[in-house]
């Protein structure tokens, strides 16, 4: 999914299996069941840089807080509509993938 600059720095933000473990963790959800909600979105926006970080092994300190305190709206609208088209579709095309041609 790209890149997210907070505090004058740009992390990688893309989504692993960590992530969705760390949400998992953090929230006691699945990402299925996030919704719309923008608490969860945030929340999984900073699971999914966390993670990103940690596998290029990049420092990441900044917690929740902090992270949604550094995300603009821009940012927030830009990583809701690439998780959505990233997710939208896939179970019937994995299910019937004659289908998705």
């Amino acid at each position: 999914m790209g890149k997210v600059k907070l505090y004058g720095k740009e992390y990688p933000m893309y989504v692993t299996m960590g992530a969705m473990r760390r949400f998992k963790k953090e929230t006691g959800s699945e990402v299925s069941q996030m919704g719309n909600d923008i608490v969860n979105i945030t929340t999984f926006m900073w699971c999914c840089v966390a993670s990103a970080c940690n596998a290029e092994n990049i420092p990441f300190q900044i917690d929740a807080d902090k992270f949604a305190d550094g995300i603009s709206m821009d940012d927030f609208v830009q990583f809701q509509k690439a998780f959505e088209e990233n997710t939208s579709g896939d179970d019937a095309k994995k299910k019937n993938p004659s289908k998705s041609k």
